[in-house]
């Protein structure tokens, strides 16, 4: 099934979500160890196919890049030569971080759930993604 994958970009791993098969819902998938991410990725693609990726573009409040922006510029440029087929959008990810936090407590998940960074990043990933999700899904109407 066609698969739209939301990726929130970190130094040390990297959160992953997917879009449900018609477009709408964003899932957290899996946190996976950034030196593995194209790897993690390619593997997926035997089993769903990716038809774009949307990447965390790393903003500061003011509007200028964040100091990790040079990664994603790094990742966009793999995903680019590994997938050369499937387009990657970049989509502002200021207050992810937050709101992943927010969902998990509205989640219900114990305070010492909630520190895992690891959870944190895969639902900043599906944050990510629905952002994007819903703004194009909004156009089509």
């Amino acid at each position: 099934m066609d698969r739209i994958i939301g990726i929130d970009y970190g130094k040390v791993r990297t959160g992953v979500a997917m879009s449900d098969p018609l477009r709408i819902f964003a899932s957290a998938l899996e946190t996976v160890p950034t030196a593995n991410i194209i790897d993690y990725l390619q593997k997926f693609a035997l089993r769903e196919t990716p038809v774009r990726f949307v990447v965390g573009w790393p903003t500061n409040m003011d509007g200028s890049l964040s100091e990790s922006a040079p990664g994603v510029k790094e990742l966009v440029r793999k995903l680019e030569k590994a997938f050369p087929e499937v387009p990657v959008t970049l989509e502002d990810e200021r207050f992810t971080s937050v709101l992943a936090h927010r969902a998990m407590i509205d989640g219900g998940m114990k305070k010492s759930q909630r520190r895992d960074k690891a959870s944190v990043d895969k639902i900043s990933a599906a944050i990510i993604l629905q952002s994007w999700l819903d703004r194009e899904n909004k156009n089509k109407v």
